[in-house]
């Protein structure tokens, strides 16, 4: 039993069972035992690894990508460089590498970090020494000015609330206790909920639906700021159009297990659903892509031709390691269709690059 799951426990038998994003909040953010407030979580040593740190690659084409979009909407100078739950700075990194090659864009750069965790604050320090960079708790205290932001794995870490279907009405996952005080999931007793009413014509009775309320509100927050002044967000996860089933997943040491075995031990997450998010962005003002896989536009943006420059000063093992990492971020039997994006971008400028258009 983990120090986290005995303060839930004690907590669940005092006041009654908790919803699953208070309890997945706690998990993860709990300001002594949660998951990221105590650890590094990336890479081989860790518990998953990201596409920045599978290749330098991939915040290669996104730095180009911000680039052209800064070249489009006229050079704005200065400009904020914006990555929430940037992880060890890799991706941040790479970007800041990839636009030197445009002149002036390093310069009128400011880079912003959103980042809760005082643990992987001193990691992106030390990952980007030379740099200067200003951290933020949340979104609310970033400056005045055209925003330019990459959210890659970030939206799937925010808590969800889960509900079953139930006739017309829904029933809601909580957390609460068996018959020997362990955590266990159960669910509410169902009740009509005016804001899913909209799912009753696609769902049957005993599906469950996934809410992320801290994910479209962001993405509103985020296309407000870009339809006042300019800029873009682009936001990559695994997900899907539309929320349908039970996506709450752990994942330890690389290794899947039950959300409510570990709590503070095991990252949580789930799936994004993108068409709330597009209507966030929409409702702020701001115009948004298609959702468009994160192979295709990777693709788009000229990855291949990337990977065979590199690859021609490769040889034996070093080289099958950069093969296989082109494939495992592009191919669509891996994270080339597993991942999806969507831009926000103001709704006079062009759509960004490699993104698809929404059909009309």
């Amino acid at each position: 039993m983990t120090a986290l799951a005995r303060i839930l426990e004690r907590r669940i038998a005092a006041e009654g069972p908790l919803r699953l994003d208070h309890y997945m909040a706690e998990c993860l953010l709990h300001p002594d035992h949660g998951y990221y407030a105590t650890r590094d979580p990336f890479g081989q040593e860790g518990d998953f690894i990201t596409a920045p740190e599978i290749s330098q690659m991939f915040g290669e084409m996104l730095g180009l990508e911000l680039a052209q979009v800064w070249l489009d909407q006229g050079r704005p100078a200065p400009f904020l460089l914006v990555e929430p739950g940037p992880g060890r700075g890799t991706l941040m990194a790479d970007v800041l590498r990839a636009i030197r090659a445009v002149p002036g864009m390093a310069e009128a750069a400011q880079v912003h970090l959103i980042e809760a965790s005082p643990t992987l604050r001193e990691v992106q320090r030390a990952r980007l020494a030379g740099h200067r960079v200003q951290w933020h708790d949340s979104l609310e205290t970033l400056p005045e000015g055209p925003v330019f932001l990459l959210a890659n794995e970030f939206l799937d870490a925010l808590p969800i609330r889960q509900f079953e279907r139930r006739g017309d009405a829904w029933a809601e996952r909580q957390v609460g206790l068996d018959a020997q005080g362990a955590l266990v999931p159960g669910l509410a007793p169902p009740v009509p909920l005016a804001a899913l009413a909209h799912r009753l014509g696609d769902t049957r009775d005993g599906d469950i639906v996934e809410i992320c309320p801290g994910a479209p509100a962001f993405v509103g927050q985020v296309a407000a700021r870009i339809a006042a002044r300019g800029g873009v967000a682009i936001f990559i996860d695994y997900g899907h159009w539309r929320s349908l089933g039970d996506t709450f997943q752990a994942l330890r040491v690389h290794r899947p297990e039950s959300p409510f075995a570990s709590p503070g031990e095991a990252d949580l997450t789930a799936h994004v659903a993108f068409e709330p998010l597009a209507q966030a962005a929409q409702a702020a003002g701001a115009a948004c892509s298609a959702m468009t896989p994160q192979g295709v536009l990777l693709e788009r943006l000229g990855i291949t031709g990337r990977a065979q420059a590199l690859a021609r000063n490769l040889a034996g093992s070093a080289l099958e390691a950069h093969i296989a990492a082109h494939r495992r971020l592009t191919h669509p039997e891996e994270m080339g269709h597993l991942f999806q994006s969507l831009a926000v971008y103001p709704p006079l400028a062009p759509l960004p690059p490699g993104f698809d258009a929404v059909r009309a």
